[in-house]
């Protein structure tokens, strides 16, 4: 089945590989800017820039909310990049979708079918990820929640999946990229990230993904893993995000 493209910014994702990076959080303006300012220089148009948080436990960093959408504004202003970042609840709809060029839905939400049709009204591309224990019928259904109500720029995300291994955080799913490619127009990524949770595991674990045909990763970075606020485990350094972009010949 032939993939849809959609434009986002200058990028066209269904076209060719595509890299998204960035930060797993923000955690501050300067921190942001700098960070920016590395993957700028490495060619990436499309950075993660996550404003709100969801954690399993409530006393963990949770994002730092409408400051860090103003930090998102102030980056955008600096470099001509593309944003994509995730909305947590309806109430949030109307803010991020004023600094934000793709509207993530995460994995906990991908079941929030309320969620889903009100940003399936919006008129700017979604990257649905796959829920943490959905099957693929349920996660092109989801996608249908948002279609439904008009909206069919839709970018898949299959970021792992939980199974009884307990080596790495998700099991990543790559059969789910073909499956996608055979059962519907969409564009799929991989976020080898959050679909191993090991950071020597993301660069093998891309590369395959692009192998079976995937439309871009993905990826955490961070300028120092193990001060990460938050999945520091999961972020590629510098160094190793030069490597994986040499590996990957994009």
């Amino acid at each position: 089945m032939d993939v849809k493209t959609i434009k986002v910014g200058n990028t066209r994702i269904g076209k060719s590989p595509v890299v998204i990076a960035g930060p797993c959080s923000i955690e501050g303006e300067k921190e942001f800017i700098s960070e920016v300012a590395f993957l700028y220089g490495k060619g990436i148009r499309i950075i993660r820039g996550q404003a709100y948080k969801p954690r399993t436990s409530p006393h963990t960093f949770q994002g730092l909310g409408e400051k860090g959408l103003n930090i998102i504004k102030t980056a955008k202003n600096m470099y001509d990049i593309c944003v994509v970042s995730e909305v947590l609840s309806q109430r949030d709809i109307d803010k991020i979708y004023d600094v934000s060029d793709i509207l993530q839905i995460g994995s906990r939400n991908m079941f929030n079918y309320s969620l889903l049709k009100d940003i399936g009204r919006q008129d700017k591309p979604v990257l649905l990820k796959r829920g943490m224990s959905a099957t693929i019928k349920e996660w092109m259904l989801a996608a249908e929640y948002i279609s439904s109500e008009g909206n069919d720029d839709i970018i898949l995300c299959e970021r792992g999946i939980r199974t009884f291994e307990p080596y790495t955080r998700n099991t990543l799913d790559l059969s789910a990229v073909v499956a996608i490619h055979q059962l519907s127009p969409y564009p799929v990524i991989v976020d080898p990230s959050h679909g191993t949770g090991r950071r020597e595991m993301i660069i093998p674990m891309a590369k395959a993904a692009m192998a079976c045909g995937a439309d871009g990763i993905m990826v955490e970075v961070h300028p120092h893993p193990k001060a990460a606020f938050t999945d520091g485990r999961q972020s590629l350094d510098y160094g190793q995000f030069d490597r994986l972009l040499g590996e990957l010949k994009l």
